[in-house]
């Protein structure tokens, strides 16, 4: 599996670097100052003071480099054909099962926010995979993530997808086999001038919120600045520790209760896992912990669909469905990501092992055979 991580850049620090590189270049145009769309001075100061949510940083104004690439069908795409529109732009791994599908949902929830005025923003990507560079991955992330007609997402040789990181300051590495890159959105206006850059945070309960400011920013770059069709308190959304007592809601019908009280394995996972790796065998060979947990007094097994992150609750039942077999262990789904960070969940599989007293006492990234569970649950 090829995950990445997000390179800790500072927004402002990647403003800044962005303001120095273009030095010598076009002068920012007076008339249209930069800046995040316009808050309330509450939301503005709750978001300010919000640890898991960037509130943008504002660029200079000069024009955004432009870029042309070949989208998920194969089509050289050029940002220059979106003058007219907001450009909302992310670089985004076409493997990535941590950061990235954070950005994208974002993207998608903000641009739905306006309403009809969402017509009028394009959403566009960038591949920051240079191990995963073929249009078919950048189809098979449109596909996981349902965002084939959603959006352009951006490929090339390694040599021009370089080129394009270098304009916008993107820092790319490889790492023991994992892809960090820096996880920029921009917001670039109809003249195709960069306005703000944010920087995607590694939390689950914000997403909403990014895209309500992502939303914001576009409204205030319209013509007649659309109503964004979404108010919510900006401020700190805290994560529903193992300590907490919670009922989530089970995937088909039911519910499933988490919490102290017994040592219990949980294992977050999203359907969109499928892309990098065989979701179907992974959850059915779990069906050989459950068992061994049953007769040999491990903690149970339950399974969290990470659904913020999700295209919708019906594709996940969908997918149970789909494995031709029953799990003999509950799936429960976390709407709101606060689990998620309760847990302290950097990606997808992620395993967690809780004792009785409600205390994280082993985790794991990634996908692990049945016997060395077993083996974990034992020694933790």
């Amino acid at each position: 599996m090829s995950a990445c991580r997000a390179l800790r850049w500072s927004g402002v620090a990647l403003a800044a670097a962005l303001l120095a590189g273009c030095a010598g270049g076009a002068a920012p145009d007076p008339a249209h100052q930069p800046g995040p769309g316009p808050l309330s001075s509450s939301q503005a100061k709750a978001a300010a003071a919000n640890p898991a949510l960037d509130s943008g940083s504002s660029l200079g104004g000069q024009p955004a480099p432009d870029i042309t690439l070949r989208n998920q069908f194969g089509q050289t795409m050029s940002l220059r054909q979106f003058r007219g529109k907001v450009v909302i732009l992310a670089f985004a791994d076409s493997e990535c099962t941590t950061i990235c599908p954070l950005t994208t949902v974002s993207m998608v929830q903000a641009r739905q926010m306006l309403g009809a005025a969402g017509s009028r923003v394009q959403l566009l990507g960038v591949d920051a995979n240079p191990d995963a560079t073929s249009v078919a991955d950048v189809m098979a992330y449109s596909r996981a993530h349902a965002m084939v007609n959603r959006w352009d997402f951006l490929t090339g040789t390694k040599a021009q997808l370089a080129a394009v990181w270098r304009a916008y300051h993107i820092d790319v590495q490889i790492q023991a086999g994992q892809i960090d890159h820096t996880p920029a959105l921009f917001v670039i206006d109809p003249q195709g001038r960069e306005r703000t850059v944010y920087l995607t945070q590694m939390n689950y309960a914000s997403i909403g919120q990014a895209a309500q400011i992502l939303a914001g920013e576009a409204a205030s770059l319209l013509p007649g600045h659309p109503p964004v069709a979404s108010r919510r308190s900006l401020a700190h959304i805290p994560g529903l520790a193992p300590s907490s007592p919670v009922t989530l809601p089970g995937i088909g019908s039911g519910s499933v209760r988490l919490g102290p009280g017994q040592p219990h394995l949980v294992v977050f996972f999203a359907t969109w896992v499928q892309e990098t790796s065989d979701l179907r065998s992974r959850l059915l060979a779990l069906n050989g912990y459950a068992r061994a947990a049953r007769h040999g007094r491990l903690p149970g097994l339950v399974a969290v669909d990470e659904a913020a992150t999700e295209p919708s609750l019906t594709a996940v039942a969908g997918h149970l469905k789909s494995l031709g077999k029953p799990l003999s262990y509950p799936v429960a789904a976390d709407t709101t990501g606060r689990l998620a960070d309760g847990y302290g969940v950097q990606d997808q599989p992620w395993f967690a092992l809780v004792s009785a007293s409600g205390a994280i006492v082993w985790k794991h990234d990634g996908w692990l055979p049945v016997a060395a569970l077993e083996a974990a649950a034992r020694r933790a």
